[in-house]
């Protein structure tokens, strides 16, 4: 997406930041390694990897709440060092939302609206609302609201002064799957709608794909690879990428027999669940199609779908493979079966 600024955003470079030792004369942590990364004008790039690899420290660090050991965090080219929190023009979205309970719906959106005379005031809060999919809550006491609708809230009061970056910690991870798959959602087509640059922490990748427009993975602090979501899951750039995307298994590319994959150049990754067994009807894979004999382990039902768990003969690995068309012979444990990897399944790892 391409925001109508005529600014260059956000520009972080080389940046530390270091917490103390937990004891004394302990060493220090480094939470965030030397990350240089750039959000231009009007994008949403979501910083994600698991719980304590830096994309929290990252994020406080650029809205001024953490001090960077080293490097620089600028906006526009204007080196952020000296500017205090409050005069950096970003707004803040964090996992609890940290509403005002004594204020309504609409007092908590027009926090950031002061200097606005009453009537552009309302009609700012009452456009925001709309956007979040809250009309007619103005008057709602905040203490009556779901986890859901409190996060509406919460982003539409950090929309309000129209930010200049708006930094989003995990906003959804309290919430369950189902409503955070439908709040990312919207969190998308508010961001859109806004024109809004932004960068959105998660640990999900589902979460990231969905809402930014590229995708920064960090692990201890350091940054492995930053790209759109489908270039991402296509080709994750080293296998601990591959691994936290979900790929399980993973194949020597090419022709040959196939041999636990060391190398990160010329391998092939396969995501979790991403076999099916080959019945004798199934037509005969694309020559590119991994293709590998196995052992049936055991059969199993997960989730309503029978599956079988099988052994790939060549990397001595174990899967989880779909099993043909109904109709085909079941296989049974010990049964010698070719599986094939979904083409959605596989990904390019390096390279």
């Amino acid at each position: 997406m391409t925001g109508s600024g005529a600014g260059t955003g956000l520009a972080v470079r080389d940046l530390v930041v270091r917490y103390p030792g937990a004891g004394r004369g302990a060493p220090a942590v480094t939470a965030v390694d030397g990350v240089t990364l750039d959000v231009p004008v009007g994008e949403v790039l979501a910083l994600l990897g698991p719980s304590g690899c830096g994309k929290s420290s990252l994020l406080r660090a650029v809205a001024g709440l953490e001090p960077p050991a080293s490097g620089a965090v600028t906006w526009d080219g204007v080196d952020l060092a000296a500017v205090p929190v409050h005069r950096r023009g970003f707004g803040l979205v964090f996992q609890d939302g940290q509403l005002f309970p004594h204020r309504d719906v609409a007092g908590n959106v027009a926090y950031g609206l002061r200097g606005l005379p009453r009537n552009a005031r309302a009609a700012r809060v009452a456009e925001l609302l709309d956007l979040v999919g809250l009309p007619g809550y103005d008057r709602r006491p905040v203490t009556t609201l779901s986890g859901g609708e409190r996060q509406r809230v919460a982003l539409a009061r950090s929309l309000a002064p129209r930010p200049r970056l708006l930094l989003l910690d995990e906003p959804l991870s309290a919430l369950d799957r189902s409503l955070r798959e439908r709040l990312a959602d919207d969190l998308r087509r508010a961001l859109v709608a806004t024109g809004t640059t932004a960068l959105f922490v998660t640990h999900d990748q589902d979460e990231a794909a969905t809402v930014a427009d590229r995708v920064a993975v960090l692990s201890a602090g350091r940054l492995l690879q930053v790209d759109a979501p489908e270039a991402l899951w296509r080709r994750p750039a080293t296998r601990e990428v591959a691994e936290f995307l979900g790929y399980r298994t993973f194949l020597v590319a090419g022709p040959g027999p196939a041999a636990a994959a060391d190398a990160e150049t010329g391998t092939l990754a396969v995501a979790a669940g991403g076999w099916r067994v080959l019945g004798p009807a199934d037509p005969e894979p694309a020559p590119a199609a991994p293709v590998r004999a196995a052992v049936v382990a055991e059969r199993r039902t997960r989730r309503g779908r029978a599956e079988v768990v099988a052994v790939l003969e060549a990397e001595d690995a174990r899967v989880t493979a779909a099993l043909p068309a109904a109709g085909a012979g079941a296989p049974e444990p010990g049964d010698r079966v070719r599986l094939v990897a979904e083409e959605g399944a596989v990904a390019v790892v390096g390279g």
